[in-house]
This record gives C-alpha cells, sequence and structure tokens, in this order.
C-alpha cells in the first residue's frame, strides 16, 4: 500500500500508544460494557460497531484535512501543530493529576432496543463528539513517516485504530464478567488514567519538536 515508507519503528510506536488509549477505559467502553451486560451480546456487537464506524468517518474527514491543509499552508500547520501539542498536554496533565477514581456510564445510556437502537447509539455518540477529531488531527501526524502521503497514511492509521478497538471490543464482549470486573475497580480505572495521561504528555512534547512534513 505505501511500498518503501512504512516506518516499523514509528508503526510499533503507533500500535503501542493506541492500544493504551484503545483500553483505557471510557464512554465507549462503558457502553459497549453495558450493553453486554445488559441487553446481551449482539446488542454489545452492533454498539461496536456504531462506534467503529463512526471513528472510522472522522478519521477519513480527518485525513482528508491534514492532507489539505498541508499543502495549502505549513503556517496553517505549524498553528494547529502548537495548539495540538498543548490540548494533548492538557489532557495528559488532567489524567496524571486528577485520575477518575471507577469506571462511569455516560448520562442517558440506558438500556435499549436490542440491535439497530445499539448501532444507532453507538455511531452518534462518536458522530457528535468533536473531540475524537481533534485527537486525531494532534495524534496521527505523529507516526506519518516522510515522504508518504499525508491524507493516505492518516488514514491508513486511522483504520488501524479501528481495528485495535474492534478487537478489544471482541474481547470485552467475550470476557464481558471478568474485564467487567476489572474495569470497574478503582485502582485499576486510575492506573489506565495515569498510564494514558503520561502517553499524551510524551507525545504533546514531541508533537510540539516535530518539524512540519
Amino acid at each position: 500500500m505505501f511500498p518503501g515508507m512504512i516506518d516499523g519503528t514509528l508503526l510499533i510506536a503507533f500500535i503501542v500508544a493506541a492500544t493504551i488509549l484503545t483500553v483505557t477505559p471510557g464512554v465507549d467502553t462503558a457502553m459497549v460494557l453495558r450493553a453486554a451486560t445488559v441487553e446481551g451480546r449482539r446488542p454489545a456487537v452492533m454498539a461496536s460497531a456504531g462506534i467503529t464506524l463512526g471513528c472510522l468517518i472522522w478519521g477519513g474527514a480527518v485525513s482528508i484535512g491534514l492532507g489539505a491543509m498541508l499543502k495549502a499552508s505549513e503556517l496553517g500547520y505549524t498553528i494547529v501543530k502548537f495548539a495540538g501539542a498543548a490540548y494533548l498536554l492538557w489532557l495528559g496533565a488532567k489524567l496524571l493529576l486528577r485520575p477518575r477514581a471507577g469506571l462511569t456510564f455516560a448520562p442517558g445510556d440506558q438500556p435499549g432496543r436490542k440491535g439497530r437502537d445499539a448501532f444507532w447509539r453507538g455511531l452518534l455518540t462518536n458522530l457528535l463528539n468533536p473531540k475524537i477529531g481533534v485527537f486525531y488531527i494532534t495524534f496521527l501526524p505523529q507516526f506519518v513517516p516522510a515522504g508518504a502521503s499525508v491524507a493516505a497514511y492518516s488514514f491508513f492509521l486511522a483504520a488501524l485504530h479501528v481495528l485495535l478497538t474492534l478487537l478489544w471490543f471482541a474481547l470485552l464482549i467475550a470476557a464481558t464478567v471478568p474485564l467487567g470486573r476489572f474495569l470497574r475497580q478503582p485502582g485499576a480505572v486510575r492506573g489506565l488514567d495515569r498510564l494514558t495521561g503520561g502517553v499524551f504528555v510524551l507525545f504533546g512534547l514531541k508533537l510540539a519538536t516535530s518539524s512540519a512534513r
């Protein structure tokens, strides 16, 4: 797909970072966990499909925008770069200094009709959350190798993140009881928040010191 342009070190770093971020409990994990425990396996699978489709749509939109922005204006990229670095540092500091005490469900995340409702609930939750787009804008460019098409490679990374998310949801659904019990432990959520906060801070500093492609 990208002959001679895949940087193995960057790709492994992305997979490690994306995996940590994926398994850190959030609204999406809470939604799938609740669907699996309250509504059953099929609604949980449909919720997972909706969530990941929303991520893929955001990834496509952000990838096209990043490619166009880099071609049009180095200044525009620089502004977004520093804004993104500040955003990641802020998120990281917040998670390090104020980790959550436990996993909470999103407001209004109540059991609903099975299947189709679960899919639309997951899709709309992600599509209507601009933080996902902002996160992709700040996170993906750091892992694009020099010389690669920013738009195409960013979408490839977004699709890889979606695949990792699907694998996590599949594991979560298959082992709902033990994983659900683990994710509800205050110590587990607090530790994952601090680990994720450290990742955000490291990549925020990396982004701030990187050069425009």
